[in-house]
């Protein structure tokens, strides 16, 4: 009998023929076997795949996956989708901040994510983190200042597609610039880390005894009479004059810090270029004062693929900036589940799980990969069928071996449509 393909099937299901599809699904398939059926391509009744129950059909059409998976989806897996759009935010004169941690995203045990706005002139307070702190600027433009543990200070004006680093314990502040200020996501090395539960400079001089204060500064404690009785975190101040000014404020007999806490990844040349896309990669290799975090910055042509993968030293936690997706992850089990995803929506992948990304849309797919080491390593499924013998290839995969000798060799790292 010949084999009746999947996507035979799916477009007889299209065609209206679901009973007859669901036949030929359980006789025969192409990939992932028919055992156990799974998916609607095997439903024999029509009406079984309603949902007559209560719903809401504006939140369901955002992961219309979920409610139809791929007739390739087995198992299940727990929920690698979230985002920064159903995500409260916290605003304040100046700005506002939203973010996503573990308490909010279980999977998302090794990074935390904060998406960020201030407004021209607005000020997230000056403040440290027991985490490190890596962003990168998705809007407008920023100045950042920060203080390394040898009194050597720094500050730096950042735009649209520059990161910034700091390493945990190091005091810093943010302000946006005009003309309109900034907007960044934030990633802190932990997944339990909150934005909301900083260090601030001014809790610390609030709950700080007067006469301490004045010893501590050398000045009369009554110099500290106005100070906040509360955290100010984000609020509103005047837009910061030239950068070289501050420049000149700051500056240290201790002299410069020997690693900037900035870097332009956007201006990173690609480490591979297909008609399908690039990535950009942005490590400790490069980005030297980065030790916790890796970042890739991924671009996917529409109709393009980022190919089959998996990462070998640590959790993929993502950030969809552009386009539209959808990715399928795989574990032993075995399990593949895949979703959706659209602008401001977070993705995560665990350490050594396989998985591939397709462009859904029309225009190009952009987002952002990051990783709690200080490199960025990847294994591609084609690369290494590619360097094993190809009759062992052939023989496991019963390809005919001039198949197998086509597979790309070079790590393209995206494919074309």
């Amino acid at each position: 009998m010949k084999s009746v393909s999947r996507r035979a099937v799916l477009a007889s299901t299209a065609a209206g023929g679901a009973v007859a599809a669901a036949s030929a699904a359980r006789a025969a398939g192409f990939g992932n076997p028919d055992e156990p059926p799974e998916g609607s391509v095997n439903v024999t009744r029509p009406d079984a795949l309603k949902t007559p129950g209560p719903n809401d059909p504006a939140l369901s059409a955002t992961e219309p996956v979920f409610l139809d998976p791929p007739p390739t989806d087995v198992g299940g897996m727990p929920q690698f989708w979230a985002s920064f759009n159903l995500a409260p935010r916290r605003v304040q004169d100046g700005g506002w901040g939203r973010q996503v941690t573990q308490a909010d995203f279980a999977i998302s045990s090794d990074i935390s994510g904060v998406n960020m706005r201030l407004a021209a002139g607005g000020i997230r307070e000056l403040h440290w983190h027991q985490q490190a702190e890596w962003a990168i600027m998705t809007y407008g433009h920023c100045r950042i200042t920060v203080l390394d543990a040898d009194g050597r200070a720094a500050v730096n004006d950042v735009a649209a597609g520059d990161l910034w680093y700091f390493p945990p314990g190091l005091p810093h502040s943010l302000q946006g610039l005009g003309p309109d200020g900034a907007e960044f996501v934030l990633a802190f090395d932990n997944g339990h880390s909150s934005e909301f539960n900083t260090l601030p400079a001014t809790d610390w001089l609030a709950h700080t005894p007067p006469e301490v204060l004045a010893r501590n500064f050398g000045v009369p404690a009554d110099a500290f009479r106005n100070i906040p009785l509360h955290n100010r975190w984000i609020f509103q101040g005047r837009v910061p004059g030239p950068l070289a000014e501050a420049q000149a404020q700051v500056a240290s007999a201790a002299g410069a810090p020997p690693s900037p806490f900035v870097f332009s990844l956007a201006g990173v040349t690609p480490s591979s270029v297909t008609p399908g896309g690039h990535v950009q990669i942005a490590d400790s290799t490069t980005f030297h004062v980065s030790k916790t975090i890796a970042a890739g910055l991924v671009t996917v042509r529409p109709g393009g693929l980022r190919a089959m993968h998996w990462h070998p030293n640590a959790d993929e936690w993502q950030y969809y900036m552009k386009g539209q997706g959808r990715m399928t992850v795989f574990n032993a089990g075995p399990s593949a589940m895949t979703a959706d995803f659209h602008p401001g929506d977070i993705g995560y992948v665990k350490k050594g799980l396989g998985h591939y990304v397709e462009n859904t849309g029309t225009e190009d797919l952009v987002f952002l990969a990051l990783f709690p080491a200080p490199r960025y390593e990847e294994v591609s499924l084609s690369d290494w069928l590619a360097h094993t013998p190809v009759e062992m290839v052939a023989a496991t995969f019963n390809l005919d071996p001039d198949v197998v000798a086509r597979f790309p060799r070079n790590r393209p790292g995206v494919m074309p449509g």
